[in-house]
C-alpha cells in the first residue's frame, strides 16, 4: 500500500492550509487519506506472447511515429530507461528526435552509445526553454504523426502499436485521426511501484478547460503540430496550450462546429509512465508554480480566439480552472443547450445531478466538501444527461423541453432555474425525464454542461 505520509505530502498539505484555510484543508488531507488507503491498482505488463502477437500484426501497419524529446541535463539512469522503452516498442516504425539544450556533454554520450539510426541526437546551441526546444525537435520530424515524451518517463512496451492499430481502424471507417491521447500512471523512481492511473475521459470540451486532462501520451498529426508549434510563453503547460489551439483549429474546421465528431481519440489504456522524483510535478506540484499560471493563460487564450467572453480563475487545486462567462454561458456560447448541478441530500453527499448513459449517478455518496477521482467532481464537464432538478436551459432547449413534456418551461424567479415542482407532478419519473430531455437536446447537436458550483438540496 502507498505511503500515507511522507515529505511531499506535507509539503502538499501545509501549502494548501496557507492557500485555502483550515477547513479546505482538513477535508483534502482526509479525502486524501481514504482515497490512499482505497488504492488498488497495479500496473500489469503484457506477456510476452501478446508482445509477440502485437509485433506480427504490426507489420501491416503504415503510419510513422516522430517521437520528440527535448532534453536538459538528463540523469544518465532516467536518459537510458527513457531510450529503451522506445527501443522496446512492439511497433517500430519510428523516428526518436532527442534534442538537448544541456550545457554537459552527458545526454550526447548516452545517446552516441545506442547503434540505432532511428535515434536522432541533435545537439541545439542554446537552451531556448521547453517550447523553443521542442520546436527545434519538431522541425526535424518527418513521421506521419509526432508524439511527445518527457526525457525521464516511460512508454509501455505497447504504447506505438495501441495509437497505430487506433488510426488503422479509424482509418477503415473513413475518419483520418488528428491527434489522439491515451490513460497514464506514476512511477515512483526509489520503490518502482507504478501508482495512481489516469483513468481519461472521451474528449470533453469543457472538462479540458478545466484541467489538461489529455496530458500524456499524446500522439497528433506531424502536420498540424508543425503549423501550430509550441508557444514560449505557455511554458510549463505548452502542451496544454498545443491541444486547445487544436482542438480550436478543429472545431473551426467542422461545418457541425461539434466537438463530439471531432477527429480525436482516447485509447482507454495505459500507455505512459509519469516518473515520480522530487523535481517532478507528478510527486511535487510546487515544483513548477509557473506552470499553473501558464494554463492558466491557455484557457484565455482559448476563450478569445473562440469569441467567448469569460474570466478563467483558478481552483483550490494546482492546475484545475474555473470559467465564469459572461453574462452567462448561453449568451457566449450557442452551442450550448443545458447547464446542470448538483444534487446533494440531508447529509450534505451528492445524490446526483450527472448520470453516465446507464442511469448511474456519477460522485454518489461524495461528501460536498470532496473534490473525487481526479478532482472531476468539482470540475465544469460536458455531460451526457443531466437532472431537471438542477438544471438551466437555452431559449431553443425550453421549446424542447415544451414539445417533449407538454406543458410550459417555468423558471423559479430568484434561481432561473427550471421550477420543476411547478412543472411536474410530485411523484414524476425525474431521471427517465431527465433521460429523455437530454436525448432530445443531445439529438439537436447541443451540448450540455455540468457545472458543480450549481447545488440544489432534495
Amino acid at each position: 500500500m502507498p505511503q500515507i505520509v511522507n515529505l511531499n505530502n506535507l509539503k502538499k498539505t501545509i501549502h494548501y492550509l496557507r492557500k485555502n484555510g483550515i477547513k479546505q484543508a482538513y477535508y483534502a488531507a482526509r479525502e486524501r487519506t481514504e482515497r490512499i488507503k482505497k488504492e488498488s491498482y497495479r500496473y500489469e505488463p503484457l506477456s510476452e506472447g501478446k508482445l509477440q502477437a502485437q509485433r506480427e500484426k504490426a507489420r501491416a501497419f503504415s503510419c510513422r511515429f516522430s517521437i520528440l524529446v527535448p532534453a536538459y541535463e538528463t540523469p544518465k539512469e532516467y536518459l537510458r530507461a527513457m531510450v529503451d522503452s522506445v527501443l522496446n516498442q512492439t511497433y517500430g516504425n519510428f523516428e526518436l528526435i532527442i534534442a538537448d539544450a544541456s550545457e554537459s556533454d552527458s545526454v550526447e554520450k548516452v545517446a552516441a552509445s545506442y547503434h540505432d539510426e532511428r535515434i536522432l541526437y541533435r545537439r541545439l546551441n542554446e537552451n531556448g526553454g521547453i517550447s523553443a526546444n521542442t520546436n527545434q525537435a519538431l522541425k526535424d520530424a518527418t513521421g506521419d504523426y509526432a508524439a511527445l515524451l518527457d526525457h525521464d518517463d516511460l512508454l509501455t512496451p505497447d504504447a506505438l502499436y495501441e495509437m497505430a492499430f487506433c488510426i488503422e481502424e479509424s482509418g477503415k471507417k473513413g475518419i483520418k485521426l488528428q491527434m489522439l491521447y491515451s490513460d497514464e500512471d506514476k512511477y515512483d523512481a526509489k520503490t518502482h511501484r507504478f501508482y495512481e492511473r489516469h483513468k481519461k475521459s472521451p474528449f470533453n470540451l469543457d472538462l479540458l478547460l478545466s484541467n489538461n486532462y489529455i496530458c500524456h501520451f499524446l500522439v497528433m498529426e506531424r502536420s498540424l503540430m508543425q503549423k501550430l508549434g509550441f508557444r514560449s510563453g505557455c511554458d510549463g503547460a505548452q502542451d496544454f496550450d498545443l491541444v486547445l489551439r487544436a482542438v480550436h483549429q478543429m472545431r473551426g474546421d467542422e461545418e457541425t462546429n461539434d466537438a463530439g465528431k471531432l477527429p480525436i481519440a482516447h485509447v482507454p489504456k495505459v500507455l505512459y509512465h509519469w516518473r515520480s522524483h522530487a523535481a517532478s510535478t507528478a510527486e511535487n506540484p510546487e515544483s513548477k508554480r509557473y506552470a499553473y499560471e501558464a494554463g492558466k493563460r491557455a484557457v484565455e487564450d482559448f476563450l478569445k480566439m473562440s469569441g467567448w467572453k469569460g474570466r478563467v480563475s483558478h481552483l483550490r487545486h494546482l492546475g484545475f480552472y474555473r470559467v465564469d462567462y459572461e453574462p452567462d454561458l448561453f449568451a457566449n456560447r450557442p452551442d450550448v443547450g443545458l447547464v446542470g448541478g448538483k444534487l446533494l441530500n440531508k447529509k450534505n453527499r451528492v445524490a446526483g445531478g450527472i448520470y453516465t448513459a446507464g442511469g448511474k449517478a456519477l460522485y454518489a455518496g461524495l461528501h460536498k466538501e470532496y473534490s473525487g477521482y481526479m478532482h472531476r467532481a468539482v470540475l465544469q464537464q460536458e455531460a451526457g444527461i443531466i437532472d431537471v432538478r438542477c438544471m438551466i436551459a437555452s431559449p431553443e432547449a425550453k421549446k424542447v423541453w415544451e414539445e417533449l413534456v407538454g406543458v410550459p418551461y417555468r423558471e423559479d424567479p430568484i434561481t432561473g432555474r427550471l421550477d420543476y415542482r411547478k412543472c411536474l407532478k410530485e411523484d414524476a419519473d425525474y431521471l427517465g425525464i431527465s433521460r429523455k430531455f437530454c436525448k432530445r437536446i443531445r439529438e439537436k447537436n447541443m451540448r450540455i454542461v455540468w457545472d458543480p458550483a450549481m447545488t440544489e438540496k432534495i
